[in-house]
């Protein structure tokens, strides 16, 4: 049985302030016993202009809300998914990365957000996360976590299958899903994506999200849940800042696969033909 926390945030514009609220959720975390805590996407900083962005982000080895959550760790000797957090890339455009952190402080794992999010939409908002991010290509399992093998997923990664697929035929037990969704796109899906990627997959997943309101005028969904390989939703954080905690049973893995064994039956699929 391990012991995970989930901070729910509403991350701004000023990376200092947010390496602050990060800090204290690890404390929080730790102090209520949990081995591992997960965070949402973009936890450094959630900024839709992304000029005002690029004066905040900086390399991996440089950025001030990475190193906090380093050293807070180390000192409160608990384990990170710090869900992700944009980086400058080398190409001088960012990458949406995620980092997993152990006890010491040490970087144990990174991957790059894969599918990016470009969209028209009716309501006459328009995101094109390729214009400013580039797309990761590798899919991350993390071994010797607190909560097994860990995949990697970030946000918009939710909608394509085929990953978590690879992610449980590589043996992930646990997929962390950090997130950003916005209000219409949460109502309507997260909850029902979230538990059918850990139904397919027969895995937990761990979904920490944004919610609320944020500095830069985006809304965002909340509702950090964690849900077992059943489908069965074992917590569900609303839509409150905080921190909240839940028991994760490896044990249960074996036991719903048993029932339903889906992934070994698993066949390679060509092309579709039409006839």
């Amino acid at each position: 049985m391990a012991s995970i926390a989930i901070f729910q945030s509403r991350t701004g514009i000023d990376p200092s302030a947010n390496a602050d609220a990060l800090v204290s959720a690890i404390e929080q975390a730790a102090d209520g016993g949990a081995e591992m805590l997960f965070t949402p996407e973009m936890s450094g900083l959630l900024d839709r202009d992304s000029e005002r962005a690029r004066a905040s982000v900086r390399p991996a080895e440089d950025d001030q809300v990475i190193a906090a959550c380093r050293d807070a760790a180390h000192r409160a000797g608990i384990w990170l998914h710090l869900g992700s957090v944009a980086v400058a890339a080398e190409d001088g455009k960012f990458a949406n990365r995620a980092f997993v952190i152990d006890s010491s402080g040490e970087i144990r794992a990174s991957y790059d957000k894969i599918h990016l999010f470009d969209v028209d939409l009716a309501t006459g908002e328009s995101w094109r996360e390729s214009n400013v991010y580039r797309g990761g290509s590798e899919a991350v399992v993390v071994d010797g976590t607190p909560v097994g093998r860990l995949g990697l997923t970030i946000c918009y990664d939710l909608r394509f299958p085929a990953l978590f697929a690879r992610l449980s035929e590589a043996g992930a037990e646990v997929i962390a899903v950090p997130a950003a969704f916005t209000v219409p796109t949460g109502k309507a899906h997260w909850e029902v994506l979230l538990r059918a990627r850990a139904i397919e997959a027969g895995v937990f997943v761990v979904a920490a999200a944004q919610c609320g309101r944020h500095e830069d005028g985006r809304e965002t969904y909340g509702h950090s849940l964690v849900a077992g390989p059943w489908g069965e939703i074992l917590l569900d954080m609303g839509d409150k800042v905080g921190v909240a905690f839940a028991e994760i049973d490896l044990g249960k893995i074996a036991e719903v696969r048993g029932r339903v064994p889906a992934i070994d039956h698993r066949r390679p699929i060509g092309e579709a033909v039409t006839r």
